[in-house]
């Protein structure tokens, strides 16, 4: 009789193993993390920024592409207005030029303005006539940073980036953007811009939208060296 038992308690206790182990166990808790970014970059001043102590000047933030990203630095100067820069074109207000140090990572946009806040705290820029500018990779950061940080720019001018269109119900509508792109973009397709310009138009957004005809990816070349970009960037302020 007693073995009997013995073998009924070990078959009912195999059971209630087997319904233990279907059942998920849900355990709450919680980890901070931290999460460092080496960003090297270039910081341009304007040729009258250390005459006068008390002038404050705009900043135009400037993200590259992908083909720049964990590479050489000097890289950077390769296009956009870095390149201009090296050419000899002055820009009335200071450029800041970071590095993606990762060549197949999207940008840090959170890195990104930890350095911008630095480099606004320590120097005499207009918190008020700050802007923002990329390509491709850069281009959808700057679309990114415009959502993040909705109330940081004045103006955005994004070249042949990727738009995603639920982007445009936080994006700032005090916020002036200015869209480049090519219509033969073999790589992120014209109708990235497309939607998202229609999509920003209609809701009444302040946006511009130059459409190169016959053009590929390389959209950047012909937008940097458009000098009305920059005239319409110094042009705008933030109202507060």
């Amino acid at each position: 009789m007693q073995n009997k038992l013995s073998r009924v308690f070990i078959f009912f206790g195999l059971l209630m193993l087997q319904a233990c182990a279907g059942q998920s166990h849900l355990v709450q808790d919680e980890l901070e993390t931290v999460t460092k970014e080496h960003l090297k970059y270039y910081l341009y001043y304007p040729e009258d920024y250390f005459e006068s102590t008390n002038k404050e000047f705009g900043l135009l933030l400037f993200l590259h592409g992908g083909g720049e990203s964990g590479r050489d630095v000097e890289e950077i100067k390769d296009t956009g207005p870095p390149k201009m820069l090296v050419e000899g074109k002055q820009f009335p207000f200071l450029i800041l030029a970071p590095q993606n140090p990762h060549e197949k990572k999207w940008w840090n946009t959170d890195a990104v303005v930890q350095l911008l806040d630095s480099v606004v705290q320590t120097n005499r820029v207009d918190m008020n006539r700050i802007y923002l500018t990329g390509l491709s990779r850069g281009g959808s950061a700057s679309w990114e940073l415009a959502t993040q940080y909705p109330e940081k720019f004045a103006a955005m001018a994004v070249v042949c980036g990727m738009a995603p269109l639920p982007y445009a119900h936080w994006i700032d509508k005090e916020m002036s953007i200015w869209v480049f792109h090519g219509d033969k973009d073999d790589v992120i397709n014209v109708e990235e811009s497309d939607k998202m310009v229609d999509k920003l138009r209609e809701m009444g957004y302040d946006v511009r939208y130059t459409r190169y005809k016959g053009v590929g990816h390389n959209a950047w070349d012909r937008a940097y060296t458009t000098d009305s970009l920059y005239t319409w960037l110094a042009s705008k302020k933030r109202i507060k």
